[in-house]
């Protein structure tokens, strides 16, 4: 790394649903991945939502920030559309669902500056919670041994007293961590393990029904998975759903970015869903990117383990 990437950035391309009343956990227990009626209080969780055919529509980050309310931080550029089918379904439900990003900044936290800043009110472990005053603190997952936060507070607070960091630097971070992130350009593209939705605690198979769960359940059960996301650098930029070719195969896309990012060092980074086949060991050959003829990508494996009998 050329920099230390330690500091705090406005996350603009964030933004926040907020579901308030007394049926605003069970509401979404019943649409998205994740088990919400079971949600703990200082603890947030991943979640998916699906269509009815198990592609994912947008990605949350959610938590409980009183007894009737739920926050939920998805990516900004599809607050709008996901804010409008999940109301289609609310239905009698005691469930008002609203745009909370005008009221609160998100905010993202990183390295030892902001641990520091943060003190005690620093969650000791991934998906730990604090709440301070009108603050709420997410504990994410480190990428690159760098601690992460997602720091939400009242649009009109002051912004964290911390050295600010570069969106893109933020950005690939939050790529390298391999966690998805379900964007504008990759709507309806995955099923959730696609993306190893399920690895990195998105998916909870124990709970009831939502859109999509039977293929959701079906892509776990019938046998080993034919893709997965794959961590991928680049000397060239890439774009959420831009295709990805292998030599083996040219005449055929082999995979798709999911999210990607110019690092510190100017290459990119991208987490990408591949064809399994192609990475598998003497499978041999190179990827490219946009064609077979395109720029080049060097896969590095994700920072958790991928099941063996996908790899």
């Amino acid at each position: 790394m050329t920099r230390t990437i330690s500091g705090a950035v406005r996350l603009n391309d964030w933004g926040l649903i907020r579901a308030r009343g007394a049926d605003a956990a069970k509401f979404l227990h019943g649409q998205l991945t994740q088990d919400i009626e079971g949600l703990p209080d200082g603890r947030a969780r991943l979640a998916g939502y699906c269509s009815a055919k198990g592609r994912l529509l947008a990605s949350f980050v959610v938590w409980r920030s009183a007894p009737d309310e739920i926050l939920l931080a998805c990516s900004a550029d599809l607050l709008a559309p996901t804010l409008k089918r999940l109301s289609m379904f609310v239905l009698r439900a005691q469930c008002k669902l609203s745009d909370a990003s005008a009221e609160l900044a998100v905010f993202g936290l990183a390295g030892d500056a902001a641990s520091a800043w943060l003190g005690q009110a620093s969650p000791a472990a991934a998906w730990g919670l604090a709440q301070q005053d009108a603050a709420t603190v997410v504990r994410l997952p480190d990428a690159e041994s760098i601690a992460r936060y997602l720091l939400v507070q009242p649009a009109g607070a002051a912004a964290p007293a911390l050295p600010a960091i570069d969106a893109s630097d933020w950005a690939w971070l939050e790529v390298r961590s391999a966690i998805p992130r379900i964007v504008a350009g990759t709507v309806e593209h995955f099923v959730p393990q696609m993306v190893n939705l399920e690895l990195v605690g998105g998916v909870n198979f124990q709970k009831g029904c939502y859109p999509g769960q039977e293929i959701v359940a079906r892509s776990q059960y019938r046998g080993t998975l034919k893709r997965r996301a794959w961590l991928f650098d680049s000397e060239t930029e890439l774009q959420p759903g831009q295709e990805v070719f292998h030599s083996a195969d040219p005449g055929q896309p082999s995979g798709q970015v999911a999210n990607a990012a110019r690092g510190p060092q100017g290459a990119s980074s991208a987490l990408i869903e591949v064809k399994l086949a192609a990475l598998a060991d003497g499978a041999g050959g190179s990827w490219h990117a946009g064609s077979a003829d395109g720029p080049p990508l060097r896969p590095v494996p994700p920072p958790y383990p991928i099941p063996a009998q996908d790899a």
